[in-house]
């Protein structure tokens, strides 16, 4: 059975809802626009779905420089992004220095979430992706996800629970763990996979609406738990491009040596 392309996502705004797509452009830092813009809150720290599900509601669009939010209660929130102050914000356990958007989005998604939160965009040439600055691809196969809905109550798991880039099709449950540390073919781009990721308290929401209603982590551990893997709890892979390139759903998915 050939290995294909089955499922395309990303979000210009990380920690907002996935948008699943047919195309996707992949550019040397990953796909162009993922993760452009990231949510801070009053103390400067990065903010996600993990600690404010509600950000799980929101869905970003962004078309050349106009960046649109729309909101569960229907509002819509879109103009053109204008660069503000330089701040210096607390990234996991990182620090870097990145830009503060002027707009309107910042009071809208402090609104949605009832605390203060401020939009920020990624400094030229980095991302807001959380395994690299750089940016990069993630790949996870249906096999796998089947492979996690046997350890619940069999029903079909929604892939953006692990917003991932690329879904595929046509290998056995976790079979793309043997692709570390090796090339691979997805559509007209080249990666290399440099490793597992470890899975955290997010995959546990519901990807429409944030609310925790999936034990994922338990799941995880009682199969997965003791797999000799680069990070704890792992589900998926991911890496770094070699040869951007455009990927559509359907394309073949194949190691390269």
């Amino acid at each position: 059975m050939p290995v294909t392309v089955t499922g395309l996502a990303f979000t210009p705004v990380k920690g907002l809802r996935l948008r699943t797509v047919e195309a996707l452009a992949i550019g040397e830092r990953g796909v162009i626009g993922d993760r452009r813009f990231y949510v801070i809150d009053a103390r400067d720290r990065m903010v996600n779905g993990k600690t404010i599900g509600e950000l799980s509601a929101v869905v970003a669009s962004l078309d050349g420089e106009r960046l649109e939010l729309a909101f569960p209660d229907g509002r819509v929130v879109a103009e053109e992004v204008r660069d503000g102050a330089p701040i210096r914000t607390r990234f996991y356990s990182l620090m870097r220095e990145d830009r503060l958007v002027q707009g309107p989005w910042t009071a809208a998604l402090s609104e949605h979430v009832g605390q203060p939160l401020r939009l920020v965009q990624v400094s030229p040439g980095r991302s807001a992706i959380d395994r690299g600055a750089l940016g990069g691809v993630s790949v996870i196969s249906r096999a796998s996800l089947a492979r996690l809905a046997g350890e619940g109550d069999g029903a079909a798991i929604d892939v953006r629970r692990f917003r991932m880039t690329v879904e595929i099709d046509g290998v056995d449950a976790h079979a793309e763990d043997a692709w570390i540390d090796r090339r691979v073919r997805i559509g007209g781009a080249l990666v290399r996979v440099r490793g597992n990721i470890g899975r955290c308290l997010i995959t546990s929401r519901a990807p429409d609406t944030g609310v925790i209603d999936l034990p994922t982590l338990d799941m995880l551990g009682r199969y997965r738990g003791e797999t000799e893997t680069t990070e704890p709890l792992p589900f998926g892979i991911y890496g770094e491009v070699l040869e951007p390139g455009r990927v559509v759903l359907g394309d073949a998915v194949a190691p390269v040596d």
